[in-house]
């Protein structure tokens, strides 16, 4: 084991003192990348400390300058170190340990808040590409002409739309041109465009089949709007698209998540895609697709989008709530030719509009390639926590089933029959937030359900995550408990 002092001001620049051991023999970068964060948890490097430039560093402990600028990357990328331009690179605030044996104080009878966030839908906050997301922002508004910030067209800037063209193209199979495009800030605003609802008119009409478990807040928009919703079937293959034949009445739309059902997990199967596309050929309706996490696939190809299948039958709906950020209101319509004026009426008055700085940042960054580069580092970092799920739950409660987990970045924990409100309501107390699979079915939806929770490892920031699978296992009923 190597001892390395360094001494900033040896070597002319500011910076902090630093004692680091980096253990003989494997790669130099893993060793750095050990020794810093084992530096930062046991409190040696405090919240704010500035550490020596890469050049100081790399000369003290005779590696490659590059060995230290990739070290310091990971671990900004990690939530443990921050970097700003004329700042350094120093020790983040929030990287103090967390008080992991500590629980937040409560009144009798009322549960502890959350000290870990297993709630699905959010990605890592710690993980928005800041200095990539800076450097897009500067970039874009260099070049943007004065008539960006005028009025505006409501289906979103054309540069936005050209790159949102070619990236869903080449990564999800869509098919289309910028002109088919309107920019929206997500799925929930697309619902509202499309059907309408307090005070606003409607391009779309009811009902709509949805599957059986989904979110319940998007029911919510289509109940604001008097839209009926038919619950359709899932089984190992998704939702069971043929049984809309049996439906009474004109159901006019289908609301489905082929990519990746949520919650349950796993992709629609390809005859079902097929017989998806036959009903709205046949019946002269439309599917819309939810694409809300079609970058994240781990243990399999990714799955395309419908809409290739059909333009004109699928409205194809994505946004970057869980790739970069749900603070980022950004979000995209592919829309079937006939559509596109509808739509773009619908929007209506300039306050709904996205945000045309964050349109032209985005335009950017995905044309500038750092958008692919931010998600596949998520990718890998994602795979790397839902593999310490399963072998924490492998190890501490094997007779707990987990699915859904080939692609996504939540997980469904299969429970013994009757200990769904029972686990909940164990969470609640031991402050760790979840939800239960009950939560996310259809009111109308068949009387039997499995029991499960719905674990969402993305949220909790990198140095918690391991207390918060402890903390999960810990609250897991036990082998032998429910209904016999």
């Amino acid at each position: 084991m190597a001892e390395s002092w360094v001494n900033s001001s040896e070597h002319g620049s500011v910076g902090s003192d630093l004692h680091l051991e980096l253990a003989a023999g494997g790669s130099r970068r893993a060793a750095l990348i050990r020794a810093l964060r084992a530096a930062v948890q046991d409190g040696r490097l405090a919240p704010g400390t500035r550490l020596p430039p890469y050049r100081s560093l790399a000369a003290d402990l005779g590696v490659a300058r590059n060995t230290v600028a990739d070290a310091y990357a990971e671990l900004v990328a990690e939530g443990w170190l921050t970097a700003r331009q004329g700042s350094g690179t120093r020790v983040a605030d929030r990287a103090a340990p967390p008080p992991r044996a500590r629980v937040p104080k409560r009144s009798p009878g009322t549960p502890a808040r959350p000290a870990y966030n297993l709630v699905q839908g959010q990605p890592d906050a710690g993980s928005f590409p800041r200095a990539a997301w800076l450097a897009a922002a500067r970039r874009a508004l260099t070049a943007a002409p004065n008539e960006a910030f005028g009025p505006g067209d409501p289906q979103g800037r054309v540069e936005l739309r050209r790159a949102l063209a070619g990236y869903l193209a080449r990564v999800r199979g869509v098919r289309t041109d910028p002109e088919r495009i309107v920019v929206c800030s997500g799925f929930a605003h697309a619902l509202r465009l499309l059907f309408g609802g307090p005070g606003g008119g409607a391009v779309l009409r009811g009902p709509v089949a949805v599957e059986a478990y989904g979110l319940g807040f998007h029911r919510s928009l289509l109940d604001a709007a008097k839209v009926r919703t038919v619950p359709l079937p899932l089984d190992e293959h998704g939702a069971r698209v043929e049984e809309l034949a049996d439906v009474r009445g004109p159901v006019r739309a289908m609301l489905l998540t082929p990519a990746h059902q949520f919650p349950t997990g796993g992709p629609l199967h390809p005859a079902r895609r097929a017989a998806a596309v036959d009903w709205a050929r046949t019946r002269d309706g439309l599917i819309l697709e939810d694409d809300y996490d079609g970058e994240f696939r781990y243990d399999r190809e990714p799955v395309g989008a419908v809409q290739g299948l059909d333009p004109e039958r699928v409205v194809y709906v994505g946004s970057v709530s869980k790739s970069l950020s749900p603070a980022v209101r950004l979000g995209w319509m592919v829309l079937p030719e006939h559509l596109v004026g509808a739509v773009v009426t619908a929007k209506g008055e300039r306050e709904a509009w996205a945000s045309v700085p964050d349109q032209l940042t985005l335009a950017d960054l995905v044309d500038s390639g750092h958008y692919d580069r931010h998600v596949r580092r998520m990718r890998q970092r994602y795979r790397r926590r839902r593999d310490h799920l399963v072998a924490a739950l492998a190890e501490r409660a094997p007779h707990i089933t987990v699915t859904g987990i080939a692609a996504g970045l939540h997980a469904v924990l299969r429970l013994p029959p009757g200990t769904e409100a029972s686990a909940v309501k164990a969470a609640a107390w031991q402050g760790v937030g979840l939800e239960g699979l009950s939560d996310y079915r259809h009111p109308a939806a068949a009387t039997h359900a499995p029991d499960g929770l719905v674990v969402g490892y993305a949220t909790p920031p990198e140095h918690a995550y391991a207390a918060a699978v402890d903390a999960l296992c810990r609250v897991l009923p036990p082998l032998g408990e429910g209904e016999l």
